[in-house]
């Protein structure tokens, strides 16, 4: 059973998010706004926050800033914004993914999912989806028995998107992850080389399963396809 707080404003949202999570057989807390959010976050140990975009007193986005000055635990937001730089901004921010109100409590409950199973894996890497096996130490990777060749690059965004299985990755973070901050690699020169990488991997790589592109964000590694 993981530990999750919920932090939102609106009363009704709070109790749709908690009782969707307390029946999914986890202990909730909840926080009527990002002030009372820290403070249970500083006095008590949680597997995963769920928060809402727009509070009082302290927003969504500080929030998530406040947290990321201390800890990785996994943050997920939900926000009725639907301008992508706002969701840029938030991944940027420090937050693992997002949920666009109004939302199902299927997709929550997913998207919950995935980060606890990151949280819980920690920072090693998935090394196995599909039929495809990883070996970060050895820098190889298997497909269906056969070995296939990727690049240092490829080698290294793959790594990079399995250590956080389920969660959205910015291009900026990607490129910052990969070849460093002061780089200076465009978006263009990331895209060619996950197409590289898809067509390496995918079965159909106009139609990914494991890869998957946030349109105008970034990419979400999807280890069950």
């Amino acid at each position: 059973m993981s530990r999750i707080l919920v932090a939102d404003d609106e009363a009704a949202i709070r109790k749709v998010v908690r009782d969707a999570l307390e029946k999914a057989g986890h202990d909730v807390e909840t926080a009527i706004d990002g002030e009372e959010a820290i403070s249970l976050f500083e006095s008590a140990a949680f597997d995963l926050i769920v928060t809402d975009l727009n509070m009082p007193n302290v927003d969504g986005l500080e929030l998530v800033r406040r947290i990321r000055r201390s800890s990785v635990l996994p943050v997920l937001v939900l926000t009725v914004r639907q301008e992508e730089r706002e969701k840029v901004r938030l991944l940027d921010a420090g937050a693992d993914d997002y949920v666009t109100k109004p939302f199902g409590v299927a997709e929550l409950l997913a998207r919950a999912r995935a980060l606890l199973r990151r949280g819980h894996a920690g920072s090693t890497p998935l090394n196995r989806f599909g039929d495809i096996e990883v070996n970060p130490e050895a820098r190889t990777v298997v497909r269906n028995g056969q070995g296939v060749h990727l690049t240092p690059t490829e080698f290294s965004l793959l790594v990079t998107l399995l250590g956080k299985p389920g969660a959205v990755w910015t291009h900026r973070q990607l490129i910052a992850a990969v070849w460093g901050s002061a780089a200076g690699v465009s978006s263009d020169t990331l895209r060619v080389h996950m197409g590289s990488l898809r067509r390496k991997l995918e079965t159909d790589p106009d139609r990914p399963k494991f890869i998957r592109t946030e349109p105008w964000v970034g990419y979400r590694f999807s280890p069950e396809g």
